[in-house]
């Protein structure tokens, strides 16, 4: 009976050991200063310049841009189709019903540039938004992965250098 009980109460740490716990999210605060780079420049045009080159080389399209105001908005689409995921819901579909599946993924940039003192801040987001076939909205989330924001910012920082640098 005892071997019994110290087998069953090893078994459950094993299981409970395995556990996965799971992160708490992100608060606003957190997500706000992962998306918030300042710079040593009050130059807030030139800033704006080196964005918009980084997104451009990126494959963005910028749509709105006001100086003035230091803001601007660019997208890029990019085609998310599987031929698995196509041939899966043909297949799956009957007769009277139209086959959808994954599309396009619609990434928008969102960029506010403020003078800061002798600084400059930045502040961007990006938003995914999954299209089907037929054009409806699949999924649509923020990005939210700190890797992603620092990834960015590492090519603004280049683009920044090379502005003042004017090369």
């Amino acid at each position: 009976m005892k071997k019994i009980y110290v087998i069953f109460l090893v078994l459950v740490l094993f299981i409970s050991a395995c556990a996965t716990t799971k992160t708490p999210p992100k608060t606003q605060l957190q997500i706000r200063e992962f998306q918030t780079r300042t710079y040593e420049t009050n130059d807030v045009k030139m800033v704006m310049k080196a964005m918009l080159n980084v997104l451009q080389d990126d494959g963005f399209i910028v749509k709105n841009a006001n100086v003035e105001l230091g803001l601007f908005n660019a997208t890029k689409e990019v085609d998310i189709t599987s031929k698995w995921e196509v041939f899966g819901a043909i297949m799956t579909t009957s007769k009277y019903q139209t086959p959808r599946w994954a599309k396009n993924r619609i990434i928008e940039a969102t960029a506010n540039i403020s003078e800061f003192g002798k600084q400059c801040r930045v502040r961007i987001n990006f938003q995914i938004k999954d299209m089907d076939n037929l054009g409806g909205v699949r999924q649509v989330g923020e990005i939210r992965d700190e890797k992603f924001y620092q990834d960015f910012f590492s090519k603004v920082d280049k683009g920044v250098f090379i502005q003042k640098e004017k090369l």
